[in-house]
């Protein structure tokens, strides 16, 4: 469940005009960097243009369907907005064997886009006063690791240096033998803090689903709501999002219309390295081996991090508002945006995350995957570009995220490359 449960909560971006991250288990992971050609400067304004090719959506649909031919997909979905044109657009079945299309209306797990949610109440709640980004966390809960050191700001960034549950083997046995088991999110704590810290707060990066966790807990309890009530209260409701929602933990249901969600293997075999052995991905290539259905698979072990549900056209709202601001003030917004740095310094071309945001190349937003179900969303709102891709297979047999190849591939194809 690392890249697994993490990878695929895994979230934020990835691509060539990207920073992604994503798990299997997963839901959580850092951001794929992006391409060498691309503007990848963390502190660039949002108005800042890139020259876009001109839009030819025969040619974007071509590339779309070659994409998602490449990664083995039973199915994919993508919105795409440009000022120049839109392209929407459907490949393959919502159910393998069947010739079931899936759409843009079809209800999809989103993995780590939820943690867009999370980490949005989180700054509305700095906007109000009702904390600080400099807070501790031990003011909210006395139990964690570090907890007088890390504050809310690390959190966010995701770099507190606590522990990621989805990377334990105990969680991803139980993936695997329990699907059904409803997760408390005291007991995923309890499985984090049972390991000791990556680093000291602040001393590094590293992608993990305990720091939204956590977030998730402090919102509820500096509001007195359970973390669904703020979500609609705060995001779905304001954007007019109607196919959104953030599942009881007893559930396992999806709203119809939904596609099934496929995954090669289980948790455990790809625990530490997504990609299957090389004889199993010669087999999913030859078409013997075929990936499990996992659509129903209770989501709460990801729950703050990773549990949401929603459909393409409400995810190209969600990420046109986390980008232009809609949901905070404009001095909260541009600190926002701001915040987003390299993961690695050594690396700074390469994933760039903030404020529970990433960064791929000029598009804000982030990456989910659970799985059975990979995401990317992301909004340029300096060129008016927005992309949305879901794939109903996550992870491929290869180990990459099939959404974040696919959009990669898109982007490519309407920024101009630099000289």
């Amino acid at each position: 469940m690392t890249r697994n449960v993490q990878d695929f909560v895994r979230a934020p971006l990835a691509a060539a005009v990207i920073a992604a991250v994503a798990a299997t288990t997963s839901c959580s992971s850092p951001p794929p960097a992006p391409p060498a050609s691309s503007s990848t400067s963390a502190g660039a304004s949002i108005s800042a243009s890139a020259a876009l090719q001109t839009f030819d959506a025969g040619m974007l649909r071509s590339e779309f369907e070659r994409a998602a031919k490449e990664v083995m997909v039973p199915g994919a979905v993508v919105l795409l907005q440009t000022p120049d044109g839109n392209l929407s657009a459907s490949y393959g079945t919502g159910v393998r064997g069947s010739d079931q299309p899936v759409s843009t209306e079809d209800h999809i797990r989103v993995g780590s886009v939820t943690k867009t949610w999370t980490t949005t109440v989180i700054l509305q709640l700095v906007q109000e006063g009702k904390l600080a980004l400099a807070d501790p966390v031990s003011k909210y809960r006395p139990d964690v690791p570090n907890g007088g050191a890390i504050t809310m700001d690390q959190l966010l960034t995701m770099r507190s240096g606590l522990f990621n549950y989805t990377e334990t083997l105990e969680l991803n046995s139980a993936m695997d033998t329990q699907p059904q088991k409803a997760w408390n999110p005291e007991e995923l704590l309890t499985l984090a803090f049972a390991h000791p810290p990556y680093f000291a707060p602040g001393q590094g990066f590293h992608y993990s689903n305990t720091n939204t966790v956590l977030l998730g807990l402090i919102a509820e309890k500096v509001e007195g709501k359970p973390l669904g009530d703020l979500f609609k209260e705060r995001i779905f409701d304001p954007l007019g999002l109607k196919g959104t929602i953030f599942p009881d933990a007893s559930s396992s249901s999806i709203p119809d219309p939904h596609p099934r969600g496929y995954f090669y293997g289980d948790n455990v075999l790809t625990m530490s390295n997504p990609a299957l052995p090389e004889d199993m991905q010669k087999e999913a290539t030859a078409g013997t081996l075929a990936p499990n259905d996992v659509t129903d698979v209770n989501p709460s072990w990801a729950w703050a991090a990773g549990s949401g549900i929603s459909t393409a056209e409400d995810l190209k709202i969600l990420g046109e508002a986390l980008a232009n601001g809609k949901l905070l003030n404009p001095e909260l917004q541009q600190k926002r945006l701001d915040s987003v740095t390299p993961t690695n310094p050594d690396k700074p071309d390469g994933a760039l995350y903030g404020l529970g945001i990433a960064k791929f190349g000029n598009l804000y937003g982030h990456t989910g995957e659970l799985p059975g179900f990979n995401t990317f969303m992301g909004s340029d709102p300096g060129n008016q570009v927005t992309l949305v891709v879901w794939t109903n297979l996550a992870p491929a047999a290869d180990g990459r995220d099939p959404a974040v190849i696919i959009a990669r591939s898109l982007i490519a194809k309407v920024y101009r490359a630099s000289a």
